[in-house]
């Protein structure tokens, strides 16, 4: 299995671990007195599982199993694929501290917003050539 694969796999596990440890915060939050801002955790759930759990795991098997690109380049670009992990995770952790501050950090929010959909064109564009008739 290749190097970014596993980074990309083992990336979304770890973000299946926190979603998990948020989704019990939010449920806790009914029965027991928390802060204000365990209320704002919603989204972070959502993206932390979504992006971070669920997109992960698909763009690393993608970029593990797909047919080869070419025998020099059999999974395209790798400073592409590098550079998707990079951008949806720095997306991902900009959402994740930005979401529960309640609006203070919209523009981070929006900056977090414009690295993941970046990261979603260079998975594409790295990929698109891999989906082809044999």
């Amino acid at each position: 299995m290749p190097r970014l694969a596993r980074w990309y796999i083992k990336a979304g596990l770890v973000y299946l671990v926190l979603a998990l440890l948020v989704g019990v915060l939010l449920q806790a939050r009914t029965v027991i007195d928390l802060p204000g801002w365990a209320g704002r955790l919603q989204p972070v759930y959502l993206h932390l599982l979504i992006v971070g759990w669920i997109t992960q795991l698909i763009i690393g098997v993608a970029y593990w199993m797909f047919p080869k690109f070419t025998r020099e380049q059999p999974r395209g670009s790798e400073t592409l694929g590098w550079l998707t992990f990079g951008l949806i995770n720095a997306g991902l952790a900009l959402r994740t501290i930005a979401e529960p501050q309640a609006g203070d950090l919209g523009w981070v929010l929006a900056v977090s917003a414009v690295l993941q959909v970046i990261a979603g064109w260079l998975f594409v564009i790295n990929t698109w050539a891999r989906v082809k008739e044999r």
